[in-house]
Parts: structure tokens; C-alpha cells; sequence
């Protein structure tokens, strides 16, 4: 039996002054001393990939996230209140750079449109 991968993708404006910030800490859990950390809390939420780009505009930088998951809403659901130490600094670091509270909930992005050949 094969599970279906779900993902969602969106987008979050980095607060002016936090771009360089952003890229060092999804380093250290990319590739530096916080993976270890960063891979367990995918794999305890159910992430199977995770996605994340800074994008350059005229209104300042971005974070474009892509996550797949057998089911995103609970994954998302268990970054936003996870108990676990490494996902609470996790929290903590998207308020400080994106100014969102992911405990206070964030709206999923619609989609409008689903191509596949």
C-alpha cells in the first residue's frame, strides 16, 4: 500500500534586516550543527521533505517553504505546538525573522490551479 505525499507550498516575508539570519540558521539545520535536530523533528512531524528559498523583491526579501508530508495539515499542526525543544527554538526563530506566531495558527495558502501531465 502506497501512502499519497501531500505538499503545500508558500511564501513568507523575511522583517527587513533578517535575510542573512534566515540563510545561517537553515544552513546550521541543513547542513551544520543543527541537522541532526532539525532531521529528527521531520522525521517525529511526518516531513518527508522540506523546501525553503529566499526570493528577492522590489518589497524586500522572502522565504519561499515547500513541504510534503502523508498529511501537511498535522505536520504543520505539529511544527506550530510541538513541545520538543528543537521545535520550540524553531518557532521562536520564524517570529524573530518572519514576525509570525505559527502558535497563534497560519492560514494555509489556496490553490488555484494543479497541473500534472
Amino acid at each position: 500500500m502506497t501512502t499519497e505525499i501531500q505538499t503545500i507550498a508558500f511564501t513568507v516575508p523575511l522583517l527587513p534586516g533578517m535575510t542573512d539570519t534566515d540563510r545561517r540558521v537553515m544552513n546550521a539545520c541543513w547542513q551544520g550543527d543543527r541537522r541532526s535536530e532539525y532531521e529528527a523533528s521531520r522525521r517525529r512531524l511526518g516531513i518527508t521533505r522540506e523546501r525553503v528559498w529566499i526570493q528577492p523583491g522590489p518589497d524586500g526579501d522572502a522565504a519561499l517553504v515547500v513541504v510534503e508530508s502523508a498529511d501537511v495539515q498535522a505536520a504543520l499542526a505539529g511544527v506550530a505546538s510541538s513541545p520538543e525543544p528543537f521545535d520550540r527554538w524553531f518557532r521562536d526563530h520564524c517570529r524573530a525573522v518572519h514576525g509570525i506566531d505559527l502558535e497563534a495558527g497560519f492560514p494555509p495558502p489556496e490553490l488555484v490551479l494543479d497541473f500534472r501531465a
